[in-house]
């Protein structure tokens, strides 16, 4: 009886302990949402809309050269354009409008886009490369030597070094060089501009180029017009003192135009100055790098010439202007991929050497000894990386199963 009354009373105590191991129990660390490329990038960038924006981080500049150039032709738009379109030709506003759209246009296609990042080494890339350093090197005959900083490749004749970056593990191809404000190897690196806020590169040089000769245009043409505007409306109220005399006329005509010809006079000497040394680059191929550090000069001998030239103006803008714009070589929208759990190792005396997560040292990995038998001896210590057997082996020859013991008589 008192047996029987404890049945049912433990049945139910087994019965609340199973419910409750059968619930899942939540995991101390939450699952979290996948992660975008761009969110662990290592250089020294701002990302703006999931990584299809790529800035550099120092932008104070960039944000003042947008609001110079959107309020010296907003108030040219305001005060200016209505009179001159009454006075002269309607042709004006929509000329600068066009102008004005165009030089925003390429503005911000300069400032948010991959100037030519060169991805950096993964770290079996980078081991590869020591691994092939110290192979040149000799460094069996010992002694730590570091690798070397450069390579020479011959290019039409010409010979050009390729430096090695100890911060991007690779070494560089021609005409790239690292940035050391956006920490980053840009390929065919012109400069670093903070008035656009990035680097100037293979992939948005063509735009920065046509940002700089439109702005030009701009600011001539409103600088033209400002003082065309001066000069109408002085002939129009009987001198130029006699209109400033008008008080109506003070706000529309007096500030604004003052401001805009301080503006536009400053400004005019340099983007005009800039987009003419541009010009001269792009005739002859060059980039500002390597025109800085006399990289072609004759100065540094008769045979020195640019290998990248192509002999002609014409056919030297149209590569730097009209070629096909190269894809981006950084996945800033791609998602992070886990890191896979790595495989038990065998346990039939065969251990992978070289055996990790990443694909290629599974790919070259190959199993020790695998038309030998593997034969230890109890004393012999382990050997590293494979896997310890306790006691005396027998020599057994891999692929043949052995043999189930004798069942007892």
């Amino acid at each position: 009886m008192h047996l029987g009354a404890a049945d049912p009373m433990r049945d139910c105590e087994y019965s609340q302990i199973s419910t409750r191991s059968s619930t899942p129990m939540e995991s101390p660390h939450k699952k979290r949402s996948a992660r975008r490329k761009w969110q662990a990038f290592p250089g020294r960038n701002k990302f703006y809309c999931d990584g299809r924006i790529m800035m550099a981080r120092q932008t104070g500049v960039f944000y003042l050269t947008l609001v110079l150039i959107v309020v010296t032709s907003g108030l040219f738009f305001a005060f200016d354009c209505p009179f001159l379109a009454s006075s002269l030709t309607p042709a004006v506003p929509v000329i600068g409008g066009v102008l004005f759209l165009f030089v925003l246009g390429t503005l911000l296609r300069t400032s948010f886009s991959d100037p030519g990042v060169l991805p950096r080494a993964t770290p079996d890339e980078a081991a590869d490369l020591e691994r092939q350093i110290d192979m040149a090197n000799g460094s069996s005959s010992g002694g730590y030597r570091p690798p070397p900083r450069t390579k020479e490749v011959i290019i039409n004749g010409q010979t050009v070094k390729l430096k090695y970056c100890f911060t991007c593990k690779i070494f560089r191809p021609p005409r790239a060089s690292h940035c050391s404000l956006c920490d980053n190897c840009v390929e065919r690196f012109d400069h670093h501009c903070p008035w656009v806020g990035n680097c100037v590169g293979r992939r948005n040089y063509r735009f920065f180029y046509m940002f700089i000769l439109s702005l030009s245009f701009l600011t001539v043409f409103i600088f033209a017009f400002v003082i065309t505007h001066v000069i109408l409306r002085s002939h129009h109220s009987g001198g130029f003192l006699k209109a400033l005399k008008d008080t109506a006329q003070l706000r529309s005509f007096t500030v604004d135009t003052v401001l805009e010809v301080v503006v536009c006079f400053f400004s005019v000497w340099s983007i005009v100055g800039l987009s003419g040394f541009h010009t001269y680059l792009i005739s002859s191929n060059q980039t500002t790098n390597e025109d800085i550090k006399g990289s072609w000069s004759s100065k540094r001998g008769k045979d020195n010439y640019n290998p990248y030239s192509y002999g002609n103006i014409f056919t030297n803008c149209c590569a730097a202007l009209c070629g096909p714009l190269p894809p981006s070589l950084i996945d800033r929208r791609g998602f992070i991929q886990p890191d896979t759990p790595q495989a038990p190792p065998p346990t039939n005396g065969i251990t992978m050497y070289g055996s990790t997560q990443s694909q290629s040292h599974m790919a070259a990995a190959t199993p020790l000894l695998q038309s030998e038998p593997v034969v230890m001896a109890a004393d012999d210590p382990p050997l590293p990386a494979r896997t310890s057997l306790g006691g005396p082996c027998a020599t057994l020859p891999l692929g043949q199963p052995t043999p189930p013991p004798a069942p007892p008589t």
